[in-house]
């Protein structure tokens, strides 16, 4: 989807995921507040606009980094220093402990990471019989309920029991920290750099999108 543009993207899930960002950055936007914005660097500029903190120059990947190293070399008793940005998370976190240690550093943290799925083989028996129960509906409709909801029951059981890996890299989890919780992860959570805003939301509408940064330039039509 990387050839896709910024103004293919449904207005419905742009919305949705503004609800993102104000959790990420402490804000809040009113019903239609934005309707006025056409580009993504007005959206940008506004965004950066309705932060009031204070503003200070010092790196948030940076303050996250150390946040999580320090987080995770308490809750698995390791060096500081032996973690490193490039660092594998299987390396880390062995599968047998992996659950329990993720709820450990999350706890920590103070924030959810969400960086464990289920395995992509029980994800696609879920869907398929999802679908399956839902053309049922018009046949059998007991039938079909009934794979409904064992169904929605096993995707639910999937995801808070999963023990894969959606992540790679210590590096990696640093920068959804960046995105989805930019003040948490800053040491002064009153406090944001002006000048790396505009950066992050980049970084943030190209993994969520699956856009090529090079697309989102100023210029670039929301709608």
């Amino acid at each position: 989807m990387k050839d896709c543009e910024l103004s293919n993207i449904d207005i419905e899930e742009i919305e949705c995921f503004l609800e993102e960002i104000e959790k990420s950055f402490k804000v809040h936007f009113l019903n239609n507040e934005l309707i006025h914005i056409t580009k993504f660097g007005q959206l940008c500029d506004y965004i950066t606009n309705k932060i009031e903190l204070e503003n200070c120059s010092n790196c948030t990947n940076q303050q996250a980094f150390y946040k999580l190293r320090e987080a995770i070399a308490i809750i698995l008793n390791i060096e500081k220093r032996t973690i490193t940005l490039n660092q594998p998370l299987t390396d880390l976190f062995p599968r047998k402990t992996r659950i329990t240690d993720i709820k450990k550093l999350e706890t920590y943290l103070g924030f959810k990471l969400n960086i464990l799925r289920p395995h992509h083989w029980l994800s696609i028996i879920f869907s398929a019989l999802f679908t399956i129960s839902f053309v049922a509906l018009f046949f059998i409709l007991p039938i079909g309920l009934l794979g409904i909801l064992i169904s929605i029951t096993g995707f639910k059981i999937s995801h808070e029991n999963g023990t894969e890996l959606s992540l790679k890299t210590i590096r990696e989890i640093v920068k959804k920290m960046t995105r989805k919780n930019y003040l948490e992860s800053r040491r002064n959570q009153n406090t944001f750099n002006k000048n790396e805003i505009e950066n992050v939301l980049i970084d943030w509408f190209s993994n969520q999108f699956d856009l090529d940064k090079t697309k989102l330039t100023r210029e670039a039509k929301l709608f």
